[in-house]
């Protein structure tokens, strides 16, 4: 049977309807918010997978084409892998959704958000997260939802629930906040150089906006909610338990003594072993290993908690020793290698460019991109044996992330017009690669020459929290803590403000005075990296990497983008093949010409500007005789641009003939006397030598067959009249 509910949000009607598509799935649910409409379902296995210690759950956000009246730009037509920004949002939706999932449950489940309509005006993203949440809420699935997410912006000064995907590109905040009616479970934010205080203030008010539309989720789960699948609880051998505690005793301790990651991991194999050789034959594998990381878990967070101090024995808000350096690769256009503790990212800038800007095919506003960071991180960053593949999921997330942190600091296009992009390369990690990536991202940066606004730096919060109430806050997580840990709060900006932040949690909410003691700490450590980073380098260098493209940029007239190409296109291609440049023209009159050779960049300015280039009365050119004429010659002063000298002025004297004077092909200078209501050019030689002095008479390809004037009247003016 068919329900829906509705109500308006944020001046706009969002209503969730289910029972009409997708029926044979545990649940479903199409939410519709203005114009986009988003079909999201949930399935679940019938039984659960044993062994895992995780949430089995996948997220898949798919972006039909179609939703935009779009079709697919690839060679075959139609949608294939997704896009990045779909990658995205599935995770966003994930990492909303897997906290408040039970690992306990163990059986697999799925949801596909698919968009069917998109208005470009309401950003399907949330909508996707919303509708997850219903799905799930109605599902046999236990779950600790509702949950809901809306996004903020900061529009003209002001904080603005849920704009339009076009007033967003005016924002200088985008912000999704993540929650349930009790507590905020994620965010995700890019800034541009935003204030602590107006992220928690946005925070706030997007946690009450959610409240509204989970409300109206609790309305839809009492009329068609369907009994939860109950959840075993798991409670280990007392044996095992107090067995293996006392079969680690201080053995545990010890091992988490190690500082370096690899011999911390070899000890606590050790212990691992050793435990499940005394227990092995008396209890199952499975449930030694759980009662071993139990253990570790309670232990570790029980140090850091009565210690106030990271596992490595730091204080919890010192940040791991840090090394930087800059032109660690001699044929990139720059480079930089940032280390923090175990924890290595080098990043290299490659300049290019317009043509080489990133083609988008998705529902967005935006078509192309011209600044891009990708992320890599291979198996020997961790010291693991794993295949080469495509980037993942996880890739895709931090490259879009440290992207998010730099973007505000780009020059743009009218003052940089190259296409960037970046590559970090995780050499070693031992958490928070993503946020050192974004201080190598900088240090590279500034080492190629682009002149960004500012430094950026990031680092890694994280929390540890007792059973009381109590909790520490870490600055400068590492793997472990970020592992056994209650939050991920990676946060990144210049001195100035923030760039970007992402908060992912494991507990079901964090309040605000948490979020902001954690922002004040991150703030500090931000501080004390940016000042050993300009230790390094502090700004960008004065100019650009000789192995850099040059690329220049110059206006024309709008109308004469025509005449730039030529028919079909033959008069820029002439202008690429001869100069090998690439030349990339805008349509507002823009021209942007780039070569690795500065000296072919100019020549081929140059040759633009002639073919654009409009003849003015009183200027002089040098051109080519291209048409003879017993009344005067015809002069090509520009490309395709002739004008007519005619033969009383081809010289300061009178010609007989005009091929007494020029021949086809003669190089001569002349200068622009008028032009006619039609167009037409008259030029003048004459008047340039009169113009000239005798040291600066113009050169030809041929000496001008000039004679000084006679001296006194012709014969026949020499008094009495001439014989008929």
């Amino acid at each position: 049977m068919a329900q829906l509910v509705q109500r308006s949000i944020t001046g706009q009607t969002l209503s969730i309807e289910t029972g009409r598509f997708a029926n044979q799935a545990n649940g479903s649910v199409l939410i519709r918010y203005g114009d986009t409409v988003v079909l999201v379902a949930v399935c679940v296995a019938p039984e659960p997978v044993g062994g895992m210690d995780f949430v089995p759950l996948t997220v898949d956000y798919e972006e039909k084409l179609y939703a935009a009246g779009k079709i697919p730009g690839s060679f075959i037509r139609r949608e294939g892998r997704p896009t990045e920004e779909a990658t995205l949002t599935a995770r966003l939706v994930d990492r909303c959704l897997r906290p408040l999932l039970s690992k306990r449950f163990g059986r697999e489940t799925q949801v596909v958000a698919t968009v069917l309509s998109a208005d470009k005006e309401n950003n399907p993203d949330t909508c996707a997260l919303v509708g997850a949440s219903a799905a799930l809420c109605i599902s046999q699935v236990p779950f600790a939802g509702p949950v809901s997410a809306v996004r903020v912006g900061q529009i003209d000064g002001e904080l603005v629930v849920n704009p339009s995907m076009a007033a967003m590109s005016q924002s200088q905040l985008d912000i999704v906040v993540g929650s349930t009616r009790d507590a905020v479970v994620m965010v995700e934010a890019g800034g541009n150089e935003v204030s602590e205080k107006t992220i928690l203030e946005a925070i706030r008010i997007g946690h009450e906006a959610n409240l509204e539309i989970i409300s109206l989720q609790d309305e839809l789960v009492a009329l068609c909610g369907q009994p939860k699948i109950e959840v075993t609880q798991y409670e280990p051998a007392a044996d095992l338990v107090a067995g293996v505690s006392n079969l680690l005793g201080e053995k545990l301790a010890a091992a988490l003594e190690q500082a370096n990651k690899g011999a911390r991991a070899v000890a606590l194999d050790e212990l691992r072993n050793e435990v499940a050789a005394a227990w092995a034959g008396r209890h199952a594998e499975e449930e030694i290993s759980y009662v071993f990381d139990s253990l570790l878990k309670a232990h570790v967070r029980e140090y850091i908690l009565k210690t106030q101090e990271h596992v490595d024995g730091r204080r919890h808000d010192e940040i791991r020793p840090i090394t930087t350096e800059v032109g660690v690769l001699p044929c990139t256009h720059g480079s930089g290698l940032f280390t923090r503790g175990q924890t290595q990212a080098l990043t290299v800038t490659t300049l290019g460019s317009e043509r080489q800007e990133q083609m988008l095919d998705g529902l967005g506003l935006l078509e192309t991109k011209r600044f891009m960071h990708h992320y890599n991180f291979p198996g020997f960053s961790t010291g693991e044996v794993r295949r080469l593949r495509m980037p993942g999921r996880r890739e895709i997330g931090h490259g879009a992330l440290v992207e998010r942190a730099i973007a505000p600091v780009i020059p743009s296009e009218e003052e940089f017009p190259y296409t960037i992009r970046l590559v970090s390369e995780i050499l070693s990690s031992n958490g928070s690669s993503s946020m050192a990536s974004v201080c190598g991202s900088s240090l590279s940066l500034m080492d190629a020459g682009v002149p960004i606004k500012a430094p950026v730096a990031g680092i890694a919060m994280g929390v540890i929290s007792g059973n009381d109430g109590s909790y520490v806050v870490l600055t400068d997580i590492e793997g472990m803590e970020d592992a056994l840990g209650d939050m991920d709060f990676k946060v990144a900006g210049t001195s100035n403000g923030i760039t970007a932040l992402q908060l992912d949690i494991k507990m079901q909410g964090i309040n605000p005075e948490l979020l902001d003691e954690t922002m004040t700490q991150a703030r500090d450590a931000r501080l004390k990296i940016l000042a050993r980073m300009a230790e390094t380098i502090s700004t960008s260098r004065p100019q650009l990497s000789p192995l850099a493209p040059r690329v220049l940029e110059l206006k024309i007239d709008i109308e004469k983008i025509g005449a730039l190409i030529g028919p079909g296109g033959r008069n820029i291609r002439n202008i690429i093949e001869e100069t090998k440049t690439t030349i990339d023209v805008k349509n507002d009159g823009r021209v942007m010409i780039g070569s690795l050779n500065e000296e072919s960049t100019r020549r081929a300015v140059k040759m633009v500007e002639d073919l654009t280039r409009e003849a003015k009365v009183g200027e002089v050119y040098t051109g080519k005789v291209t048409r003879i004429f017993d009344f005067g010659a015809m002069v090509e002063i520009l490309p395709g641009k002739e004008g007519l000298v005619h033969i009383s002025e081809l010289a300061a004297h009178r010609v007989p003939t005009v091929q007494d004077e020029v021949q086809l092909g003669d190089e001569v200078t002349v200068k622009v006397i008028e032009i006619d209501s039609l167009g037409r050019i008259n030029l003048s030689r004459r008047a340039v030598f009169a113009g000239a002095s005798d040291n600066c008479e113009p050169r030809h390809s041929r000496p001008p067959s000039w004679r000084p004037p006679r001296q006194g009247p012709r014969p026949h003016q020499r008094g009495g009249s001439r014989r008929s």
